[in-house]
């Protein structure tokens, strides 16, 4: 357990492990895909856990290693269409049935080398949650996370991808941040 009061809980949660079965019987706020990692935050009552489901109430921050240089700071939208039976999110170029918009905004943090290629530490806000978005947006613009086979990463390990900060307005703002893991940036 990370943190917990009479209304919230939060967990750390490890890659491989499923957001869904950490804490049972609890309401699961921020979900994380299977292969990630970060801090998880559930809801103890149904009342907190509308409460939290707004962007006003609750917000997070994502930590992300992507293959080559990006500088500065910026915004990616894309159309995504999620395909069930792969469990694989695509960006399109129209609308149709099963597209929906992803928006997110993204920071550079530091650039590095790795066996030879470049790498750019970012930190990340969703202004949308949809499946696999932060993967699949920067993947499609030839910058995939370290660890994401999935999405076009020659690099073997998990993928860098991490939850790092919870942002809570309870009504005053409380904000929860654990640090990268030893081995997030490659040496």
């Amino acid at each position: 357990m990370f943190y917990e009061d009479d209304k919230i809980l939060i967990e750390l949660k490890k890659p491989g492990e499923d957001s869904e079965k950490m804490a049972p019987g609890l309401h699961v706020i921020n979900r994380l895909d299977k292969p990630v990692g970060g801090l998880v935050l559930f809801a103890k009552d149904k009342k907190t856990a509308s409460a939290l489901s707004t962007k006003e109430n609750f917000d997070k921050v994502y930590y992300a290693v992507a293959l080559g240089r990006i500088e500065g700071e910026g915004i990616l939208e894309d159309l995504l269409l999620h395909d069930r039976n792969k469990n694989k999110s695509f960006v399109v170029k129209r609308e149709r049935k099963g597209v929906k918009d992803a928006k997110l905004w993204y920071s550079s943090q530091d650039v590095f080398e790795y066996e030879g290629e470049e790498y750019t530490l970012l930190k990340i806000k969703l202004f949308t949650g949809r499946t696999h978005q932060i993967r699949v947006q920067f993947a499609s613009r030839k910058h995939p996370l370290i660890g994401d086979g999935k999405y076009g990463s020659r690099v073997k390990g998990y993928i860098r991808l991490f939850c790092g900060e919870l942002i809570i307005k309870d009504p005053e703002e409380k904000v929860f941040r654990v640090g990268l893991p030893d081995d997030f940036i490659p040496s």
